[in-house]
Formats: C-alpha cells, sequence, structure tokens
C-alpha cells in the first residue's frame, strides 16, 4: 500500500511540474507573440504602416492633425475611411528585436514631416482640461526620465486585432504609471488620440 501510495504521490508531483512548465510556456509565448498586419505578416520595425480602425464608423487612417493652428501637431485620424493617413515606422526599446512583438515598448513616429519644425514621434502629453483626456501629441522627450514616447500593442480576442496602450513598464519597470488606451476624442470636426476613454482598436496595413 505504501508502495502504491507513494507511486502515485510522485506520478502526481510529475504532473504537476509539466503543467507548471507547460504553463510558464505559454505564458511566455503569449508575452512574446508578434504583432501581425492585416496580410497576417510579422510587423516589422523600420518598415512603414498604416495604422487604422479595425470596425467601422470610428474614423479612418491616423494622421497629423493641427488642433488649434499652433504647435505641436497632434496625433488623430481622418474623418474618413477613403483618405490615405500617414504612415507610421516602429522603434524598439529591446534593440535585438527585428519585430514588433505584444506587450513591449517602443516608440513610433509618422514617416512625414510637419510645419511645427519638431520630431513626429508619438508623445502622451499633458491633461486637457475641457475634455479631461491626455492627448496625444507629437514631440520628443524632454528628459531621460520621460518615458511619455513609449507605447505598446495589446491583443484583443481577435487574431490581428490590436488595442495601443501607454505603460512603459518594460523601460521602467520600477516606475508607477497611470497607463491607459487609446482612443479617439471627437472635437470640433477632428477626432484626435487620447488616453482615458473609449479604446479603439486597431489594424495595421504595410505600405506598398
Amino acid at each position: 500500500m505504501r508502495m502504491a501510495s507513494s507511486s502515485v504521490l510522485c506520478l502526481a508531483i510529475a504532473w504537476l511540474l509539466i503543467m507548471m512548465m507547460a504553463t510558464s510556456a505559454l505564458s511566455q509565448s503569449d508575452e512574446n507573440a508578434t504583432v501581425l498586419d492585416t496580410n497576417r505578416r510579422p510587423v516589422q520595425y523600420g518598415l512603414e504602416y498604416y495604422i487604422k480602425p479595425a470596425i467601422t464608423d470610428s474614423g479612418g487612417r491616423f494622421t497629423l492633425i493641427n488642433r488649434n493652428s499652433s504647435c505641436p501637431s497632434y496625433v488623430g485620424q481622418l474623418n474618413t475611411d477613403l483618405g490615405e493617413g500617414l504612415p507610421v515606422t516602429f522603434m524598439p526599446h529591446a534593440g535585438e528585436d527585428k519585430v514588433v512583438r505584444v506587450n513591449r515598448d517602443f516608440r513610433v513616429a509618422f514617416s512625414a514631416a510637419t510645419t511645427c519644425v519638431q520630431s513626429t514621434l508619438w508623445k502622451v502629453g499633458n491633461r486637457d482640461p475641457k475634455s479631461g483626456r491626455r492627448l496625444i501629441v507629437t514631440g520628443r522627450a524632454l528628459s531621460r526620465r520621460d518615458y511619455s514616447n513609449f507605447f505598446r500593442f495589446v491583443e484583443t480576442q481577435f487574431e490581428g486585432i490590436y488595442n495601443i496602450r501607454w505603460c512603459p513598464t518594460e523601460v521602467c519597470p520600477t516606475c508607477r504609471f497611470d497607463c491607459g488606451f487609446v482612443g479617439g476624442l471627437r472635437e470640433n470636426g477632428k477626432i484626435l488620440e487620447a488616453l482615458d476613454g473609449f479604446v479603439l482598436p486597431v489594424v495595421f496595413e504595410k505600405r506598398t
């Protein structure tokens, strides 16, 4: 009886270890999943992509928006899905990566010049007093401890569709951030991107 009980216990422990290893491997795989474009191909750093809503009636492709005839330029969307928009490129925080992965920090910039003569890097701005939301502007970080330029993609339940999140915990694991997802904010006939509100699922079209 003791030998049988010991054998059962050993088998149970072995099974538990196998399950723990499998769960760990699955978690690691999910964490390192590759972001896919609309052709189900990996999104690569350095190449140009258009970002557009994955759902209808949510505006068109992402572009630069002149909010109030002054600098900086804002990240926003075309009002219609008929326009071309502006392509973006991604730059990894982890320099060894060649493809964009979910839940990994990166910087994103429009492949365009602006009348503001400044960087087109995306950046989380200050909270807007009217809407209470943090608008996505363009420009470089103000210091080495300013992590406002880093974003990441989060998977949804649908393959190839993602949410954009600001939560640069890979860049600064010990920091505490007021994290938020990116979504549209309609203002005076324009669509701006901002945190702290409606979350906009997006897809990526490779520029040909």
